[in-house]
């Protein structure tokens, strides 16, 4: 009974957050921000912390959001608000849909490349949100189109917003970003690979759409995963997801323009215009030039070229926030994080692009204003996990765990983070919610903490298939507004053969090559 006592007090924010966001169907930031409440309570009545180290705990997980993954977030909407504002986007739109006349090869190129890109930069439903708007104005099917892009941009998500979700895992876990990011790519390039085959089977209507294109999908793939892996397993988790889209779109792009001229059958042939032709070649350069810069400066000032990287990660500030334990140290990186590079490649596409440097400022602050509700949400999801994180709850879950599933956990990990993604609608959140929980179930079963985190990522990007806040996302953007239930329902036997599938990966991996991971 105590055992029980303890699990579920230990869950009590999260269950709450639960209760409120599907039954009294409240919204996220209320929803998340009264979760602090909670953890508050059994922080300080039952486990016996300290108010004001549970009050610091909230604190240093209020700034963490603020510096530097709220940063990044409102830095890569900001880049696509712009340009929206300069026309570039538009300029974009008829750049993709000019390549090709098959339906098929445009949802690679568009869903699964372009929509990789977007994950990468932005995340936060901009992955199927863009793309599902741009092929249904083409003229696709608006369901099987949000359902497909569903099913492809999940597996991404760990990767998403210049790598948003792994920081964040990385920082609330206290384990290495290169471990994390690591153990992530190992775990996710399965799904990865496989899922742009399943997206045009959706597209489609069944597997006899691969006829005649199979070869195409497999070197889309192998061009999206074998820089994600290399990028993943060396470098980090800011750039997989962004370089693997870059060079996707340009091997996509150069097959679509190299079959051109092969019959198409009729059910998979676009009517209408070729809307790239027209365009010359200083357009497109402008309108990608805030994408093309934020590519060039992040790889620039990323662990690649340590001369440049080394020095400015050196500008920052550590300080101890939580007054429970003073090697609980917060940094600040000043220069060298994703979000100032991502702004300042935002003002000088702008500017490249002739828009007025006072409009682009314009542009930025009507960003942040207009996604306060997501500041809030993000700043009281960190608040609340720092709390249960700092107080020992996260850990007594994750010791109850233990004694009910034993050494077969890792099977159930990638449900916790599905779990998350449902409730919550963002991976960043649900590394939050229960990556620690699930780096501590590790150590108590005698396996790589970052290996279950990253079976949490993993399971966070299924779960993102049928969260209602992201599928409402995908049905505003296709014009299927109030048919959300339908999606959902139809994208939840994926997320069940997606969830097996991850299961699998997550128990036998391990136990074959348990040493090369953990060398990671």
């Amino acid at each position: 009974m105590e055992l029980l006592v303890q699990f579920l007090l230990g869950l009590l924010p999260i269950i709450w957050l639960v209760i409120a966001l599907t039954a009294i169907k409240l919204p996220g930031y209320i929803s998340c921000s009264t979760a602090i409440l909670f953890a508050a309570v059994v922080a300080v009545f039952y486990k016996t912390m300290p108010v004001a180290d549970m009050a610091t705990a909230a604190l240093d997980g209020a700034l963490n959001a603020l510096w530097p993954i709220l940063l990044v977030i409102i830095a890569a909407l900001f880049v696509y608000n712009l340009s929206l504002k300069t026309g570039g986007m538009e300029t974009i739109k008829k750049m993709l849909s000019g390549v090709s006349k098959d339906k098929r090869i445009l949802a690679l190129i568009i869903g699964f490349g372009f929509g990789f890109f977007m994950e990468g930069m932005a995340g936060f439903g901009t992955a199927v949100a863009i793309p599902a708007g741009i092929l249904v104005a083409m003229g696709f099917d608006p369901l099987p189109t949000v359902l497909a892009l569903l099913v492809v941009n999940g597996p991404p998500t760990a990767f998403g917003s210049v790598g948003v979700p792994t920081v964040t895992l990385a920082s609330v876990t206290g384990l290495s970003e290169l471990a994390l990011s690591s153990n992530t790519i190992i775990i996710e390039a399965v799904l990865m690979f496989i899922s742009p085959f399943i997206m045009v089977c959706i597209i489609g209507k069944g597997v006899k759409a691969l006829k005649g294109i199979w070869h195409i999908v497999l070197l889309s793939s192998m061009a999206m995963i074998i820089p994600e892996f290399v990028f993943g397993l060396f470098v980090g988790p800011q750039l997989p997801d962004i370089i693997g889209s870059i060079v996707c779109l340009g091997v996509t792009v150069a097959l679509a323009l190299l079959t051109r001229k092969r019959s198409i059958p009729e059910e998979y042939r676009m009517s209408g215009q070729e809307g790239g032709s027209q365009l010359t070649a200083g357009e497109a350069v402008r309108a990608w030039s805030p994408f093309i810069l934020i590519a060039v400066l992040l790889v620039l000032t990323s662990s690649l070229v340590p001369f440049i990287n080394q020095p400015l990660s050196t500008i920052k500030t550590t300080v101890n926030i939580f007054s429970g334990d003073p090697s609980k140290m917060l940094s600040f990186t000043w220069i060298n994080t994703p979000g100032v590079w991502i702004i300042i490649s935002g003002i000088i596409g702008g500017l490249i692009q002739g828009m007025p440097f006072g409009e682009i400022l314009k542009v930025f602050f009507r960003t942040a204003a207009g996604n306060w509700k997501t500041i809030i949400t993000i700043c009281s999801v960190l608040a609340t996990a720092k709390i249960m994180q700092f107080s020992g709850m996260t850990m007594d879950v994750a010791t109850t765990l233990v004694a009910v599933t034993g050494r077969y956990f890792p099977f159930l990990s990638p449900l916790v983070g599905i779990l998350g993604a449902f409730v919550t609608g963002s991976g960043t959140s649900t590394c939050v919610l229960f990556g620690p929980m699930q780096a501590g179930t590790a150590e108590v079963i005698g396996i790589a903490p970052q290996w279950l985190a990253a079976s949490n990522s993993l399971g966070a990007g299924i779960g993102k298939m049928i969260s209602p806040s992201n599928v409402a996302i995908g049905a505003a953007a296709a014009g299927l507004s109030g048919k959300e239930n339908k999606i959902i329902g139809t994208a939840f036997k994926y997320v069940v053969v997606f969830a097996v599938i991850s299961g699998l990966l997550c128990f036998f991996i391990p136990k074959l090559f348990g040493s090369f991971i953990i060398s990671f």
